[in-house]
């Protein structure tokens, strides 16, 4: 008999994780109070990564006088996909595309201090949506962290300061506060100062900013959750911004909430949670169940969870699953919140509105995020059948521009088949509510002229990008607001035999630029920026390559430090020795290879392999203005970098 062959040996654990090392820089939470007190996350090699950069449009304003939506991402613990601030490699991560419906956004885990990733923070600011983070205590070691964070009125104020300072650093609005833990009742008035001082130094550090309360722990430090605003924790609420009430309520719970609460009815949101653990309504299909009681009752709602669409597999696919469940909450609730109207405006769909679908359209519109774009970000695609003489319009965009004596310049790019063709209507009211609708289209949509105000032609520009057709026009409406964008399908005039079927139909809309006439970005010139390379480290690879790490940075030489570009283009260049010196100065004609974005003003390259006999690179880093328009290479700062050894 031969021996069996021995089982091999399970593969050493990988070292503990030190945020002091240089590595791919990722989002994490704060674990214990001494991490907090010591403010060590600011020592960490991910701070810098971590920034938010888009300030919140409208963001030093409270939140609208109306009942609320706000939505908690509580998602397998957190810091999934989301925790690669650089750019995760699942073209099939989680996300939300329905910020219309919602006004506050809380990342949530069960660590000590959850800080939302910055990927969260720059999306929800850029759709006006205000971002919290969670101080949460739970179990034994929660109770721990409350003896010690509420030992004295000083410790409570130190702890709440810690906590305004990081979300000052990080750019975000505010906290969810979660004390899952029975306390004494001799801690209550230490936890009153410290839930005060922190909404009050919140506020002046962060205008705009929020403190929620959760519903848990009691004015006698008993962990029993009221599911409603009682007296029981509306000491609390009367310190804070808002109670976020636990989903185990009652129907009559949100009106009983709105009376304890009195003016302050809209800072009481009622827990849901989709999931539907004891939540009103059974959550899930049927979340707007317990919607409809909560805006019957004209309270603020939580939704908890709504990832249980996307971590369930809800059929046929994530997309059209999100869709039509949003799309509940959407009609349940009715309201939608505007975009904030700030020019330039860009969007490449990346995060689209899109109105409601009725699924008996003759056209259907969908969001893709895997196909190529025509510059970044996803694609509006509209596809079904479509008569010759008829036309299709959907809402896509729902904002306010008050547009001002400069004309306004619209530019979008379309991919379509046959004939095949889409245009934007523009919907604008006045000052005394005068309606004005516009077409933006080619002159075979002129068929149509008695079912718009008007019709400017566009101007076409082909050749740009394969497929793809730049369409521009100009708007003068002085005193106007721009409130809605709806694409519209129609047919141009020219016949297609390649067409499988006259009615067949099928568009692609690739991006909107709105911005004021003459308009141009200032982009500093290459030599005004500095450019750094830290932390550099070369290893051996195969056949004789070798393998780089480096963090880049980049600041303006003036000093200035504040932020100027939503993102940055990370390319490389590799150059031979020949090429190094034939081309010095240049490096437009070499091939340059795509290594990432960057929201801040640093990026960490990561295991590049140098192959042998390149004795060079050149990191360009190329800054993408808010009108989508980018730098040229030429003009671009980059970091030059000699091989090692070679």
């Amino acid at each position: 008999m031969s021996n069996p062959k021995p089982e091999p040996s399970p593969p050493p654990p990988p070292p503990p994780f030190d945020p002091t090392k240089p590595s791919l820089p990722i989002s994490y939470p704060i674990k214990t109070l001494q991490q907090l007190e010591s403010r060590s996350y600011f020592d960490s090699f991910h701070y810098p990564f971590n920034k938010a950069t888009f300030p919140i449009q409208n963001g030093s304003f409270g939140l609208p006088n109306r009942r609320r939506m706000l939505v908690c991402h509580d998602m397998g613990g957190g810091y999934l996909d989301d925790k690669w601030v650089q750019g995760g490699t699942n073209s099939d991560a989680y996300a939300i595309w329905h910020w219309n419906l919602i006004d506050v956004f809380v990342y949530f885990s069960h660590s000590l201090v959850t800080l939302p990733p910055p990927t969260w923070i720059n999306t929800a600011h850029h759709h006006g949506v205000k971002v919290l983070g969670t101080f949460i205590t739970e179990w034994d070691e929660g109770r721990a962290a409350c003896d010690t964070l509420l030992s004295t009125k000083e410790s409570a104020q130190m702890y709440a300061e810690r906590l305004v300072e990081l979300a000052s650093a990080l750019g975000f609005d505010g906290w969810l506060i979660n004390m899952e833990v029975n306390l004494d009742k001799g801690q209550i008035s230490n936890l009153k100062e410290f839930v005060n001082h922190l909404s009050i130094t919140m506020h002046s550090a962060v205008p705009g900013s929020l403190v929620l309360w959760y519903d848990s722990v009691t004015i006698d430090g008993k962990l029993d959750w009221q599911d409603q605003l009682n007296e029981h924790n509306k000491a609390f609420f009367d310190i804070c911004d808002g109670i976020f009430v636990n989903y185990t309520w009652k129907e009559d719970y949100p009106r009983l909430s709105a009376v304890v609460a009195g003016d302050r009815k809209f800072d009481v949101y009622m827990g849901i949670d989709v999931f539907g653990r004891n939540t009103y309504g059974g959550g899930q299909w049927n979340a707007n169940v317990a919607l409809d009681v909560i805006r019957k009752d004209d309270v603020s709602a939580a939704i908890f969870a709504p990832g249980w669409v996307y971590e369930t597999k809800q059929p046929p696919n994530f997309e059209t699953a999100q869709n039509s469940w949003w799309g509940l909450v959407e009609k349940s609730w009715g309201l939608l919140r505007n975009y904030p109207g700030v020019l330039p405006f860009y969007t490449n769909f990346d995060q689209p509105l899109l109105q409601l679908a009725d699924p008996t359209d003759s056209i259907q519109v969908l969001v893709d995020l895997k196909e190529s774009s025509y510059f970044g970000g996803g694609n509006l695609t509209f596809v079904g059948s479509l008569e010759e003489h008829a036309y299709f319009e959907r809402k896509i965009f729902q904002g306010e521009f008050l547009l001002s004596e400069l004309p306004i310049h619209f530019v979008y790019s379309v991919k379509s088949n046959g004939n095949s063709s889409l245009g934007l209507k523009l919907e604008f009211t006045s000052s005394n509510n005068k309606n004005m609708s516009i077409l933006l289209a080619s002159e075979a949509a002129n068929k149509f002229s008695n079912k718009f105000s008007k019709i400017i032609t566009v101007r076409e520009q082909k050749n740009i990008s394969p497929g793809w057709v730049l369409n521009e026009s100009i708007v003068a409406r002085n005193g106007y607001t721009l409130k809605e964008i709806h694409a519209v399908c129609y047919r141009s005039d020219h016949n297609d035999s390649t067409v499988a079927s006259p009615s067949d139909y099928s568009a692609v809309l690739g991006h909107i630029t709105i911005k004021p006439l003459g308009y141009k970005p200032d982009f500093p010139a290459s030599k005004s920026w500095l450019v750094d390379g830290e932390y550099i480290k070369w290893t051996s690879g195969p056949q004789g390559s070798k393998i780089l790490n480096v963090k880049l940075s980049w600041k303006l030489e003036d000093g200035n430090d504040y932020y100027i570009f939503p993102s940055y283009n990370l390319y490389l260049v590799k150059l031979s020795k020949e090429e190094e010196y034939s081309n010095q100065g240049t490096t437009i004609e070499h091939v340059k290879e795509y290594l990432g974005v960057a929201h801040v003003t640093c990026f960490y390259v990561s295991d590049i392999e140098v192959p042998s006999g390149i004795s060079c690179l050149k990191f360009i880093i190329q800054a993408c203005n808010d009108d989508g328009t980018i730098q040229e290479f030429d003009e671009s700062p980059y970091y030059q970098l000699e091989v090692e050894g070679s």
